[in-house]
């Protein structure tokens, strides 16, 4: 099965409206593979302002939500909130939402089977710390997330898996190309064993971490990397090389 590269940019608590909308215009002008489906994760209080000036080809990702559609939640936005701001994706389980603010796996799985249920599309985001890695325990850590955000799914078509080492993420190291495949192909893998070939197959596992203009061609070369998740280089003109990493 052929699976649409996938390309996210993660704008993170960045920009203002100056500087989006020039960022936004970029986009909107620039030549991009149509063959690449590329979305835009903005902070939840511009999600109307980025859905109002992006090419309609662009989609609009939310970066987090919570598990209920309404309540007394202060400061937590809904999957319906943010469906009703024009955007069809959310985000869940990066690892800044693990580790700098402390959601577990649990939390995770919830808020994933909440958004599938309200009809968003959700970015699962997995990955192992610097120290997880060093202690070998990499792939123990990535099929425990993998695990929860699987009980929780219904419908995989409405699903990408983003695999972000947390080692790499702002940090100028990136797994080499060969480090994200391995990675990749052992999740598919899984998948095979844990879930059904034919998700196995369709899924779409995308890589985050330092990803750049410069190293996009090499890793998207990689036959089980489907695409990016893209922090600080979705911010900068080089975004759209990255779109266009399979062109």
């Amino acid at each position: 099965m052929v699976r649409r590269f996938f390309v996210g940019g993660n704008w993170k608590m960045n920009g203002n409206k100056e500087s989006l909308e020039q960022l936004i215009t970029t986009l909107n002008t620039a030549s991009l593979d149509d063959q690449t489906e590329v979305v835009c994760a903005a902070p939840s209080i511009y999600l109307d302002f980025a859905r109002s000036l992006l090419d309609p080809r662009i989609g609009v990702s939310a970066q987090n939500c919570y598990k209920v559609a309404k309540g007394a939640f202060t400061g937590e936005i809904s999957p319906a909130m943010i469906k009703d701001s024009g955007a069809d994706w959310v985000i869940l389980g990066h690892s800044e939402r693990r580790h700098v603010f402390g959601e577990s796996d649990e939390l995770i799985g919830q808020k994933v089977a909440h958004a599938l249920e309200s009809d968003l599309g959700v970015i699962a985001c997995i990955g192992e710390t610097l120290e997880e890695r060093e202690a070998d325990t990499t792939e123990e850590v990535i099929y425990a997330q993998t695990q929860v955000i699987a009980e929780n799914v219904t419908d995989w078509g409405k699903v990408v898996l983003a695999y972000e080492p947390v080692w790499a993420i702002g940090t100028g190291k990136t797994a080499t190309p060969e480090q994200a495949q391995e990675v990749h192909e052992k999740l598919r893998a899984w998948f095979t064993a844990n879930v059904s070939d034919d998700v196995a197959d369709s899924l779409r596992i995308i890589y985050g971490g330092s990803v750049t203009g410069a190293n996009c061609r090499e890793l998207a070369s990689q036959g089980d990397v489907d695409g990016f998740l893209v922090g600080g280089a979705s911010l900068k003109p080089e975004f759209v090389d990255i779109i266009n990493a399979r062109a």
